[in-house]
C-alpha cells in the first residue's frame, strides 16, 4: 500500500462528481469514483485516468456502501478522503407526494451519506488515519422550493448530520464539511437551462447573474479535502452566487 491518499467520490460518473475528482486528483490523490451509473463510472475512470479505479453502488443500500469501502480496502487501503455527492431530486406536487417518493430521496440524500461517512470514519479511526469528509448539502437546506420538500428536508439534514459527525469525529482528527451548491450547470438544471423563463427566475435570485459550473464546486470540495483547510470542521460553504444572502428582488 501507498502513502498517496485515497479519495473515494460518490456519484462520480458525471457533473459535479466528477469535477470533485478532478480537483481532488490535481492534489496528488488516488481517485475512486463510485455510481449507481456502471458504464458511467467506468467511463468516467478510464477518461479520468492515472489508476482511477471505478465500482457500482446504488448508495440507498446500506449492504452495497460497506461492500464498496470492503474491496476499496482490500485493493488499495483505507479510504482518507470521502466526498459524500450521490443525490436526487424528485420533483412533485407537495400534495401529491407519496410517502414511498418521499423515503426515496431520503435514502439516498441522507441515510446514504450517513451509512458512507460512517462507514469510512470507522475506517480512519482503525487506522489512525486523520481524514476528511466533504458532504454534498444545497442551498436547499437552508431555503426551499415547494416541489422538491424531500429534496429540502435530506439537505437540511445532511448539514445538520455534518455538524454532529464532525464533533464526534474531532478527538480522531478527522473533518467533517459540506458544500452547499446554488444553481449549477449540471443534469439536474437542464429543464431549467433549457425554459427561458424559468432561467429568467434563477438569475433574479442570483446576484452574480450567471449559473455556476461544476469545477466550481468541485474546485470547494479540494479545498475543504485538504489540508488548507485543516482548520475547518463542521461548517457547510455555500457556492451559490450570492443567493442566500439576497433579501428584495428588483
Amino acid at each position: 500500500m501507498s502513502d498517496q491518499p485515497i479519495a473515494l467520490i460518490t456519484g462520480g460518473a458525471q457533473g459535479i462528481g466528477y469535477a470533485c475528482a478532478e480537483a481532488i486528483a490535481e492534489n496528488g490523490a488516488r481517485i475512486v469514483l463510485a455510481d449507481i451509473n456502471v458504464e458511467g463510472v467506468k467511463a468516467a475512470a478510464e477518461k479520468l485516468g492515472n489508476g482511477t479505479l471505478a465500482f457500482g453502488c446504488d448508495v440507498a443500500d446500506p449492504e452495497q456502501i460497506n461492500h464498496l469501502f470492503d474491496q476499496i480496502e482490500e485493493q488499495l487501503g483505507p479510504v482518507s478522503i470521502l466526498v459524500n455527492n450521490a443525490g436526487v431530486a424528485k420533483p412533485n406536487d407537495f400534495l401529491e407526494t407519496t410517502v414511498e417518493e418521499f423515503q426515496s430521496v431520503i435514502n439516498i440524500n441522507l441515510i446514504g451519506t450517513f451509512v458512507a461517512l460512517q462507514r469510512a470514519a470507522k475506517g480512519m479511526v482503525a487506522n489512525k488515519i486523520a481524514g476528511s469528509i466533504v458532504n454534498m448539502s444545497s442551498i436547499n437546506a437552508q431555503v426551499a422550493i415547494p416541489s422538491i420538500a424531500s429534496y429540502c428536508a435530506s439537505k437540511g439534514g445532511v448539514m445538520q448530520l455534518t455538524k454532529s459527525s464532525s464533533l464526534a469525529l474531532a478527538p480522531h482528527g478527522i473533518r467533517v464539511n459540506a458544500v452547499g451548491p446554488g444553481s449549477i450547470d449540471t443534469a439536474m438544471l437542464a429543464g431549467v437551462n433549457a425554459n427561458p423563463e424559468a432561467m429568467k427566475t434563477v438569475m433574479s435570485r442570483t446576484p452574480l447573474q450567471r449559473i455556476g459550473t461544476a469545477r466550481e464546486i468541485g474546485d470547494v470540495v479540494a479545498f475543504l479535502a485538504s489540508d488548507k483547510a485543516s482548520y475547518v470542521t463542521g461548517e457547510t460553504i455555500y457556492v451559490d452566487g450570492g443567493r442566500l444572502g439576497m433579501n428584495y428582488t428588483c
